[in-house]
């Protein structure tokens, strides 16, 4: 199965609609993300294959349980929740945020060779940075527990939003620890076609 033919039958197990042109665009997005991998230390899977499922249908498996308007994506790293969801909602208002120059080198060239234009790139330290206006969805993929997620990101998202926080094994520890500083709104098991991994979302009233 070639990775076109992965990525479409992934967005359809999914539920989700997206236009061709737009699935192209992610397929040139991982080529991109592969190219600068080389050089800086962006993903730990070296091959476009795997990161199909791993990277994208993760990713866009975030719209079968919500939907947003202005999303903030903290620690974005390579773009990942953030870029793939800009493609399928091009309506809704992106921002990645990551402290590393490097990354958010790589992000702002994507966007340029993308043409992404509903993505901003942030390079700064979440809680160092003074955002314009609050988000009503605010998700991190991989920035930290869920506690110090909580503590650094939670101003950045307004009253009414959600703090999403996307995990592999459901993080009952963690969860534990968070429920005396927040509330766990739901938690969320999420099937991501071939990808044969637990992942969970946990959704935070901010």
């Amino acid at each position: 199965m070639s990775p076109q033919q992965e990525l479409a039958g992934g967005i359809e197990k999914l539920g989700l609609r997206m236009p061709v042109e737009a699935q192209d665009r992610l397929l040139q997005y991982l080529g991109l993300l592969l190219k600068w991998n080389r050089v800086h230390n962006l993903t730990a899977i070296r091959q476009i294959a795997p990161m199909v499922s791993a990277h994208l249908l993760d990713s866009l498996s975030v719209a079968t349980v919500l939907s947003a308007e202005h999303l903030l994506d903290v620690g974005s790293g390579g773009g990942l929740p953030g870029i793939p969801l800009a493609l399928l909602w091009p309506d809704a208002e992106i921002t990645l945020i990551d402290s590393s120059q490097k990354k958010t080198a790589f992000l702002q060239q994507a966007k340029i060779e993308l043409d992404i234009k509903n993505l901003t790139v942030v390079c700064s330290r979440v809680e160092a940075w003074q955002s314009p206006a609050p988000f009503d969805v605010v998700i991190s993929r991989a920035f930290a527990d869920l506690q110090e997620f909580v503590m650094l990101a939670g101003r950045h998202c307004k009253k009414g939003g959600t703090l999403v926080a996307m995990k592999g094994m459901r993080p009952n520890e963690e969860i534990e620890g968070l429920n005396k500083i927040a509330n766990v709104r739901k938690i969320v098991a999420v099937n991501v076609p071939n990808l044969n991994a637990e992942r969970h979302l946990v959704l935070i009233d901010p």
